[in-house]
């Protein structure tokens, strides 16, 4: 099931320096509302191009490339490529607020809350319902424009988007809940980790300097917070630091600007560059990157207004506030003419990016460097697991890739070490039987510990799910290995990216300084034959006996939504046996039509109706949590109280307190596929609506119809638009150094005397 990526390619200057759309943040998260300043006369507007969304980011976070773009912790207004995933989905046919016009600039109010937003979605569906009790249900007519179901949902979400609908959110006593109470004795519920606070009167002081630029008084506290000790003072001299806070634009930060400074307040001021070039590397990083070509960031920036963009880019460089990189065009080892200079590309980059991804390969070299020598592991070499097995045995640093079915060959290393006396651990990006997930394994609350030297007490690490893993997270993880242990990165390169920057795997397998193990064992059945083909950019009609694959047409979103929610509650349990609990709903973005807001109204409004009492929610209320970047976890609503809104996640109770349920919590009938890669269900129902078309690659639909275990519907409105996608949607390409930094270590080792 598992493809060959191509080279990355640049990053196209438009796509990074015209605006994203403002809707969804890459985590997940509600979007930070703009600042209500009037911009500069004299200040640019933004760019006219406004490119259409990634699928998912972010985020759903969802990450980088799509949903990532969907992917999980707070980003607001995500560039169009940002994950998904962590959650920054595209939202296909919904209404984006974009950067404000001059003139509208005072007009600017704070965003609806992600919680508001399908509070007042599930009213309309509740009103809707009731309408309709008496009447028989249709087929929703065919017709040009929505209608019916369709209108009224999309009327209602577009309502919210633009703040002319509100609902209260607020906390009380729980009701009774309708589900059995968890079994005796339960674990303490563990809270999130608590964010940094700020002084009170630093927050206050940044506050009134927002006021005085026209800017929203509910950024003082995130910008306090990231813009540091004196923070109203900093701001007051230079109000371009506004673009330091996430969902902040361009157009906005000259407003206020031009509130705070008056006429002197113009596209050339040093201050304004140096800003512009902190946050055009900030929104590549939201979109995957890691670094940009100094070409592309130029044009960027003079996009933006920026007079001399070669100027201002080597005032920033020689200011240190960015990196720059020379990196060789050719592979190590090209021999040149005695007068002959190597060609290279200028890379730019944030520090942090930077160092994490220098780190990786100086760890990710050390592994393969440091490994004490070959074991004899031969008789144990038996089955689909052998040559992983033979591998691993001989080298320090190994990568494994394949479908889900290759998972079990993971597995089989990890019982052959552990009867060979190693200290071994599997580790996943997300709940995996047998395994603890990355994000435990960091934070000491799960897999072996660490030793005195504050790395882990394993002798081999096998880590699942590899492609998720963003380059500071692997970097980390990396670092913590000890010398002369084993690593192994397993994935399917097929599946999006990670929610944050970098493309860790793929840029491994590249470079090619390890050996590489490729599982030759098919995922099984109709549902293995489909994603494998799509793995290849074909979608080929596959023979399914037990409806194993199901395509259900439908006409357009209100049908699409209509058709979801009989799918879910009716027709998949009647006919599988499998609950509406263990069925997941996967659809494009958040927004729309038919994004994860309209289709969670719908299904709890069927599963489990309720007025939403705590921030929306109810008890019995399937939910995804978002407690960082690019996670996604699912849990169920159990009760609320002054603590916070309490979950159960598989068993695992966790606390969400009040400030965060808004930008932390998500209902979870309905997902993107960022927030859903790395987990599996028993039946998956995969949404494309009509308006999805622009939204959809190889990746997203390969990732998406991979999550079903036992059978998949596909609830279609895209006509060509999906085999179209998984022909030719190739994924967007990320700029990273990692394979150069590595191909140049390996060659520097291979000079090394021996």
């Amino acid at each position: 099931m598992s493809t060959d990526r191509q080279a990355p390619e640049p990053a196209a200057a438009d796509e990074l320096a015209a605006p994203g759309p403002e809707g969804e943040p890459t985590d997940g998260s509600d979007g930070v509302a703009p600042p209500q300043a009037a911009p500069a006369a004299d200040a640019p507007s933004e760019p006219p191009s406004e490119p259409s969304s990634d699928p998912e980011a972010a985020p759903d976070a969802d990450g980088p490339d799509a949903e990532g773009d969907d992917a999980d912790a707070p980003v607001t207004q995500a560039a169009d490529t940002a994950s998904e995933d962590a959650d920054g989905d595209a939202e296909p046919g919904g209404t984006t607020t974009g950067d404000a016009a001059p003139g509208d600039a005072q007009d600017a109010k704070p965003a609806l809350s992600e919680a508001a937003a399908e509070l007042a979605a599930q009213k309309v569906e509740r009103e809707r319902i009731a309408r309709r009790k008496a009447e028989r249900e249709a087929p929703i007519e065919a017709g040009a424009k929505l209608s019916g179901t369709a209108a009224d949902l999309l009327a209602a979400v577009r309502a919210v988007e633009s703040g002319a609908q509100s609902a209260p959110v607020y906390f009380d006593d729980a009701p009774a809940a309708p589900r059995p109470a968890p079994a005796a004795a339960p674990p303490q519920p563990r809270a999130p980790a608590p964010v940094a606070a700020v002084a009170v009167g630093d927050v206050d002081a940044v506050r009134a300097v927002l006021l005085r630029g026209g800017a929203p008084e509910a950024l003082a506290a995130q910008a306090a917070a990231v813009l540091g000790e004196g923070a109203a003072e900093r701001l007051a001299e230079d109000p371009w630091l506004l673009l330091a806070v996430a969902g902040v634009r361009p157009t906005q930060a000259d407003g206020f600007a031009r509130a705070l400074l008056g006429p002197e307040a113009g596209p050339a001021d040093e201050r304004r560059s140096a800003a512009l070039v902190g946050w055009l590397l900030d929104q590549a990083a939201l979109k995957g990157h890691t670094a940009l070509e100094a070409p592309v960031l130029e044009k960027a920036l003079a996009q933006y207004g920026v007079p001399d963009a070669g100027q201002a880019l080597e005032r920033a460089i020689g200011d240190g506030a960015v990196l720059v990189f020379h990196e060789p065009v050719d592979p190590p080892g090209t021999e040149y003419a005695e007068d002959e200079e190597p060609p290279v590309r200028v890379l730019v980059g944030l520090e942090g990016c930077a160092l994490a991804e220098e780190s990786l390969a100086d760890g990710l070299a050390r592994i393969a460097n440091t490994f004490g020598g070959a074991a004899d592991w031969e008789k144990a070499a038996t089955g689909p697991g052998a040559e992983l097995i033979r591998a691993v045995a001989g080298h320090g640093l190994v990568t494994h890739t394949g479908g889900e079915a290759a998972r079990a060959e993971p597995a089989a290393l990890l019982a052959v070490a552990r009867e060979f006396g190693l200290r071994a651990c599997l580790a996943a990006h997300a709940p995996h039987e047998g395994a603890v997930t990355v994000t435990g394994l960091l934070a000491g609350t799960e897999g072996p510990g660490r030793d005195a030297d504050g790395q882990f007490a394993l002798d081999l690490l096998i880590v699942l799910d590899a492609p998720q893993l963003d380059v500071e997270t692997a970097a980390a993880l990396v670092e913590s290995v000890p010398d002369g242990a084993r690593l192994v990165l397993s994935g399917d390169p097929g599946v999006l990216g990670s929610a944050g920057p970098g493309r860790v795997f793929a840029d491994v397998l590249a470079a090619r300084a390890c050996p590489q193990s490729i599982s030759r064992t098919p995922d099984p059945g109709p549902l293995g034959e489909l994603v494998s083909g799509i793995g290849i950019g074909e979608l080929n009609q596959v023979e399914a006996p037990g409806k194993e694959v199901v395509i259900v047409p439908v006409r357009d979103a209100g049908e699409a939504v209509h058709r979801t929610v009989q799918l879910v509650a009716e027709s998949v349990p009647r006919a599988f046996g499998v609950p509406a609990d263990d069925v997941q709903v996967i659809t494009p973005g958040h927004g729309g039509s038919a994004g994860t807001r309209t289709l969670n109204a719908a299904l709890k409004e069927r599963l489990n109706p309720g007025p939403g009492r705590f921030h929306g929610f109810d008890p019995g209320d399937r939910v995804v949590h978002v407690p960082s970047p690019g996670r996604a976890l699912p849990a169920r609503v159990v009760s609320a109280d002054a603590q916070g809104l309490h979950l159960d996640a598989s068993g695992e109770p966790i606390v969400v307190p009040q400030e965060q349920v808004e930008s932390r919590i998500r209902h979870g009938w309905a997902v993107t596929a960022h927030q859903a890669v790395g987990t599996r269900w028993p039946a998956v129902v995969v949404v494309l609506p009509g308006d999805a078309a622009d939204a959809l690659s190889r990746d997203w639909v390969y990732t998406a119809f991979g999550r079903a275990e036992r059978h998949l519907s596909v609830v279609h409105g895209v006509d060509q638009g999906l085999p179209a996608a998984v022909a030719q949607g190739l994924p967007k390409p990320r700029t990273t150094r990692l394979t150069g930094l590595l191909r140049a270590l390996a060659a520097s080792a291979r000079e090394q005397p021996q």
